[in-house]
């Protein structure tokens, strides 16, 4: 397990997979990651391409590791703005209207063997019924 400051925003393939639709398996491909410090990767002990788990105080969701084009960056972790990233981050908005999506305290560990849920199981989970 690793400690890092979790951020998320848009990103070129983000926008592009949305063009395909939320509930494709393109969107979910671009969106259900989180990209690392190649470092970061060594010392989890997995490879790029295999699954993590994310944890905040606000909730946690399994992605899949990608080695960061943006690196060096160790410590930090990005996942794309969709239904992951949002199943990690605050709920509340702190009377700004937007709620904070950088700086988040975030653990990582292997997930070997357990699953991404696709978007419409994942939002099930957060709101109890399917979109």
């Amino acid at each position: 397990m690793i400690k890092v400051i979790l951020i998320t925003g848009r990103s070129l393939d983000q926008g592009i997979s949305k063009e395909y639709g939320k509930f494709s398996k393109t969107y979910m491909e671009k969106v259900a990651v989180c990209e690392l410090d190649a470092e970061d990767i060594k010392t989890l002990g997995i490879n790029p391409g295999q699954n993590v788990k994310v944890k905040t105080k606000y909730g946690e969701v399994v992605v899949k590791a990608v080695e960061s084009t943006q690196a060096p960056h160790k410590g930090i972790a990005f996942i794309p703005y969709g239904p992951w990233a949002s199943s990690v981050m605050p709920s509340t908005t702190e009377s700004t209207g937007m709620p904070s999506l950088k700086g988040i305290e975030a653990t990582i560990e292997p997930a070997l063997g357990e699953e991404i849920l696709d978007p419409k199981k994942l939002i099930k989970t957060i709101v109890g019924r399917e979109p």
